[in-house]
């Protein structure tokens, strides 16, 4: 499959924001704003908190966009209080589930072997992992980027088959881009998520580094998302705080066309 036949992905993640009232006029607002962009070019979708995956499921019913959460745990069900399995993601209507996005790395202790358990889950119950890699400042200032998101990709693949990782997403976060308003620059992105697609081609074979989708995320704004998704290697975008206002988020969505 050549790049240019892979789709685009834009993926809102809303993070612990929007009550479930906000939550819904903020996805019926979204849905509105993209509804004509074909969805085999540009895919949407939005994951908002938890309590409000059943009613934004709702609202996006019939409509091309795609329901994801921000993250699960690894057992299928069990006395683990206060978490949320894949399988009841699956049944709420996900169909992408985050997994290892930094912030939980940083704040809850995921590690890259959990990140793979979490993903194994997520593909267990049907669904696609988002799984998340990126360095932080530094590790970037000690010219180590490429030896970081080289081990995470690796560490959270282990296991998957060539077949399996053909359907995942990966999204290359710059931990030091995340909500800082500091973005990489589109030679920079273009820079790491070419080494991941001839990581994957080492790790599997090139068809299969050709059909993954490598999202972009960290500060992704309408102002410079054109300029990262016009990169040959930047499949689309996972989109933080822009992801708050519909408005936001659709031109993102549009400058992937």
């Amino acid at each position: 499959m050549a790049a240019q036949a892979r789709r685009k992905l834009i993926a809102g993640n809303w993070k612990m924001n929007k009550t479930v009232p906000e939550a819904l006029t903020l996805a019926r607002e979204v849905k509105g704003m993209v509804a004509g962009v074909p969805a085999e070019r540009v895919e949407v979708a939005l994951a908002p908190p938890f309590v409000s995956l059943l009613a934004v499921a709702a609202e996006l019913q019939g409509t091309e966009v795609k329901l994801a959460a921000q993250n699960c745990y690894w057992e299928a069900s069990g006395a683990y209080t206060g978490e949320v399995s894949a399988p009841m993601l699956a049944s709420a209507g996900c169909a992408y589930v985050i997994v290892g996005h930094s912030e939980r790395r940083q704040y809850f202790g995921e590690t890259d072997e959990t990140v793979n358990k979490r993903a194994r889950a997520v593909v267990g119950a049907g669904m696609t992992p988002i799984l998340c890699v990126g360095e932080t400042l530094e590790e970037r200032e000690a010219g180590r980027t490429l030896e970081v998101v080289g081990r995470q990709v690796e560490g959270g693949l282990k296991g998957f088959q060539a077949a399996e990782v053909a359907g995942f997403v990966l999204a290359y976060e710059p931990v030091w881009a995340i909500g800082t308003g500091r973005t990489a620059t589109s030679a920079q992105a273009q820079e790491v998520h070419r080494a991941i697609r001839e990581q994957l081609a080492r790790l599997y074979d090139q068809a299969t580094a050709n059909r993954v989708i490598i999202q972009y995320g960290g500060s992704v704004k309408p102002e410079n998302a054109a300029e990262l998704l016009k990169q040959p290697d930047v499949d689309g975008a996972l989109v933080g705080g822009a992801s708050l206002k519909a408005g936001d988020f659709a031109a993102i969505v549009k400058a992937g066309l």
